[in-house]
């Protein structure tokens, strides 16, 4: 029997998977959590700016020195049984790093400067810069952002490169690289600087046609074309191809064989794709765990307003994949969950529950409508389809009847309905959805949430049964560069992972939610578009 290892780095934990290459079934897997989590309110106690979201990359190193001989040890396993390895990771989340890709926080001297940590997907530090692109790119009429929905977002790696340019010049003049963190992984586990056409082409403005706009990088700043001509180079791998070998140093401390194959990285919600099976056009997935993506796959490239990027041969050879997604997910969920009141912790504590469990049984005891509440999901901004990140939530319509599980469910509404703005966009710009599947963190583990969103989609949503689609994703790109499979397509039919269930909408529940979706819509363009600089005012005022 052969074998190939799937690392899937999250936002909070990354998880080691030994796949078993011909039917897909983990037999050994590793869990850990990131020692240092997200750092977001201080930096060695000195207070951060607001929107910032940094990491240590040395937690990231704990995944690969400590998870994969855990994972291998479960597993049972001869290591020399292991064809291939492959990487996934959030995106875009930012490393800088020395000529040897050491990260310069790794630094005695640079420890206590919050820049020269990993900028997570979601720190918004960049957001001036990100709009100077978004409003440049709209003047001089670029063809580019048409590929990205039209706007430019702080997520994203060229307004992060800015920031670091404007706010520490000196630290990205001592560095060498500017690099995703999965590229990073890679790079370090062949010992070459390699960058993945996935990350690179939804998160630079790179296409494999016309490479980087550096006319209009030098509209924007001078220095950009030259700092990304030099920082962001490194040998281009696609996905589906081999970026390199194990190197023996790390053949020997990982206790794998010396020159395993390793797949070129690919994005954490893009490999999904592959572990669940939705391979084909017209199958609109939802990867739902901190945040959502919502990905799609067709033979053209089409310009849909709020998409996040579309890329050719990212996940597929010859299709072009589509990704739009919401900031916050599951992330809001436990944010709301933390407000709810002592009474229902000790509640929830007497009947043996956790408190996810509890509001999800009395939320579900309210019908669709009855609370009379609809919110906003923007509690992290929006990523599609207004790519704004300077929005902020809104509930409306409580009363003092109000109780704490219907704003519970409220919000479990508000995420799909906004999943249903973005599915609405994909099919006003010509893209059919005949199947919506569900997988990530979130789906198995809230009936309640599910049932919602297949009432108010109005269709049948089918239910990945592993928490694991992204990691299964990694093993199976691994198997395709140790040769274990010719091409993706034959790895993704031994490897994709069964369904659970599939969740069918409910009449009743379909019609109330057409009305409230109504609302939402209402509610979206006025705080969204026509006053969203109301918003942006309340954030400053809060930030004096």
């Amino acid at each position: 029997m052969k074998y190939s290892i799937g690392i899937d780095f999250g936002t909070s934990s990354g998880r080691v998977l030994i796949i078993d290459i011909k039917t897909g079934s983990i037999k050994g897997m590793s869990v850990l959590q990131y020692p240092n989590g997200t750092i977001e309110k201080t930096l060695n106690n000195t207070p951060l700016p607001p929107n910032f979201a940094l990491q240590d990359s040395k937690d990231y190193m704990d995944v690969i020195e400590k998870g994969i001989p855990e994972a291998i040890k479960s597993a049972g396993i001869r290591p020399n049984d292991i064809i291939g390895l492959g990487v996934d990771f959030t995106s875009s989340t930012m490393i800088v790093t020395d000529e040897d890709l050491i990260p310069l926080s790794w630094r005695e001297e640079h420890k206590e400067n919050p820049h020269a940590y990993v900028k997570l997907w979601k720190h918004h530090g960049a957001i001036e810069e990100a709009n100077a692109m978004s409003n440049l790119a709209k003047t001089v009429n670029e063809n580019w952002i048409s590929h990205y929905g039209y706007e430019v977002t702080s997520e994203w790696l060229i307004p992060k490169v800015l920031e670091l340019k404007n706010n520490a010049p000196d630290l990205l003049n001592k560095a060498a690289y500017i690099i995703e963190a999965g590229d990073w992984i890679v790079s370090r586990l062949v010992n070459e600087n390699v960058r993945s056409n996935c990350a690179r082409g939804f998160k630079s403005f790179w296409n494999e046609a016309d490479g980087f706009s550096h006319d209009f990088f030098k509209e924007i700043d001078g220095d950009l074309p030259t700092i990304i001509d030099e920082k962001l180079e490194g040998k281009l791998v696609k996905i589906g191809e081999t970026a390199g070998y194990l190197t023996e140093k790390w053949s020997k401390m990982l206790g794998l064989p010396i020159g395993l194959p390793i797949a070129t990285a690919i994005i954490d919600a893009h490999s999904a794709l592959l572990g669940v099976g939705s391979i084909q056009k017209n199958q609109f997935t939802m990867v739902m765990g901190t945040s959502t993506c919502h990905l799609m796959l067709n033979e053209v490239q089409k310009k849909i307003r709020g998409i996040s990027g579309s890329v050719k041969d990212a996940i597929i050879p010859d299709l072009f994949a589509y990704e739009a997604g919401q900031s916050a997910v599951g992330d809001l969920f436990e944010y709301i969950v933390e407000q709810a009141p002592v009474k229902y912790f000790e509640e929830a504590e007497a009947n043996d529950l956790s408190i996810f469990d509890l509001l999800e049984q009395k939320a579900a005891k309210t019908l669709a409508g009855s609370s009379g509440l609809v919110a906003l999901d923007w509690h992290n901004g929006n990523r599609s389809p207004l790519s704004n990140n300077e929005l902020s939530g809104v509930l409306i319509g409580q009363t003092l009847h109000t109780k704490f599980e219907d704003i519970y469910r409220a919000h479990l509404e508000a995420t799909a309905y906004g999943t249903m703005m973005i599915l609405e966009a994909y099919e006003q710009f010509g893209m059919t959805v005949d199947e919506v599947f569900a997988c990530g963190g979130l789906p198995q583990k809230n009936a309640l949430l599910m049932q919602i969103y297949a009432d108010i989609l109005n269709r049948p949503i089918h239910i990945s049964a592993s928490d694991y689609a992204s990691g299964i994703g990694a093993a199976i790109l691994g198997s395709v560069a140790g040769g274990g499979h010719n091409t993706i397509e034959e790895a993704v039919e031994d490897m994709k992972q069964p369904l659970l269930d599939v969740v069918k909408p409910i009449p009743k529940n379909v019609a109330t939610y057409k009305k409230l979706f109504e609302v939402y819509k209402t509610l979206h363009n006025y705080f969204g578009i026509e006053k969203s600089e109301k918003m942006k005012e309340l954030k400053k005022i809060a930030t004096r």
